[in-house]
């Protein structure tokens, strides 16, 4: 059983850091590509970033450049660096495979960049 949980979401203003972890288990974590998606109000979840098992990575046009995703296969953790954080990018954060399938999700963690 798949099992994702989210952590170090917060409130933060505009132009601020935050990192995010997540930490699964119940999959083969070093040979799965990993991903963050995020949900925000009255929106559809949507793709943010993804790693691959080799550490490829790729980025949605909206946080290119500011975000950063990372992997720890020891410790099976991904993790997200979100910088010169926007208020666009309020949302609930979540990780999961890419594609995440059948997947459940974890309970995510929320990020609120506001003044």
């Amino acid at each position: 059983q798949v099992h994702l949980v989210e952590s170090g979401g917060g409130l933060v203003q505009p132009g601020g850091s935050l990192r995010l972890s997540c930490a699964a288990s119940g999959i083969i974590f070093n040979i799965v590509t990993m991903g963050w998606y995020r949900q925000a109000p009255g929106k559809q979840r949507e793709w943010v970033a993804t790693i691959t098992r080799s550490g490829s990575t790729n980025y949605a046009d909206s946080v290119k450049g500011r975000f950063t995703i990372s992997r720890d296969n020891d410790k099976n953790t991904v993790s997200l660096q979100m910088n010169s954080l926007k208020p666009s990018d309020t949302a609930v954060y979540y990780c999961n495979t890419v594609p995440f399938g059948r997947n459940p999700w974890g309970q995510g963690t929320q990020v609120t960049v506001s003044s």
